[in-house]
């Protein structure tokens, strides 16, 4: 979509968060744990995004602080979530823009990778890549086809291992699927 801008939310933008979050999931849970996750160290500012255009907030996305237990040790990554779409905006490419650039501002800020449980069929064709198939779980109840890694730093995965998600979102994540 034409003239919107990517850019880290800011407090001024939490009420037009909600509405995005409220609207694309039909409820307020989604919006509650947004603003609970802001309180929490796995919150990562840079990384909370929104896609504005004539000063409406159409979209969001988060990044949040992850972690990656290997043999050799744990390292730190990012999980993707939760990410939406204003409905009345959705197949437009809001969320595909959201996502490239969370994406690429991740790789900047040095994150070694990134995980998100979620659509394979949308997520892979920005080169996330089933967990599975590099010997990573992650401690969501989720079917293992739905978490998808996209490495940022060659080789992050060659030991496999298992993604630990924020205590809050696991939660969250637990109470509602």
């Amino acid at each position: 979509m034409a003239d919107v801008l990517i850019r880290p939310e800011s407090p001024a933008d939490r009420r037009g968060i909600d509405v995005v979050n409220i609207s694309a999931f039909g409820e307020e849970d989604e919006a509650r744990l947004v603003a609970a996750l802001r309180n929490t160290p796995a919150y990562v500012p840079e990384l909370a995004l929104v896609a504005e255009n004539r000063w409406r907030i159409l979209g969001h996305l988060m990044m949040l602080a992850a972690r990656l237990e290997r043999r050799s040790g744990t390292i730190g990554m990012v999980a993707l979530a939760p990410m939406a779409v204003l409905p009345s905006y959705s197949h437009r490419g809001i969320g595909s823009e959201l996502v490239a650039s969370a994406l690429q501002r991740a790789g900047e800020r040095g994150f070694p990778a990134v995980v998100v449980a979620g659509y394979p069929g949308y997520y892979s064709r920005f080169g996330f890549e089933p967990a599975h198939l590099k010997g990573v779980t992650c401690d969501l109840p989720v079917a293992s086809e739905a978490v998808l890694v996209y490495g940022l730093k060659q080789g992050v995965f060659d030991e496999g291992g298992r993604i630990l998600y924020p205590p809050l979102f696991r939660r969250f994540y637990e109470k509602s699927h």
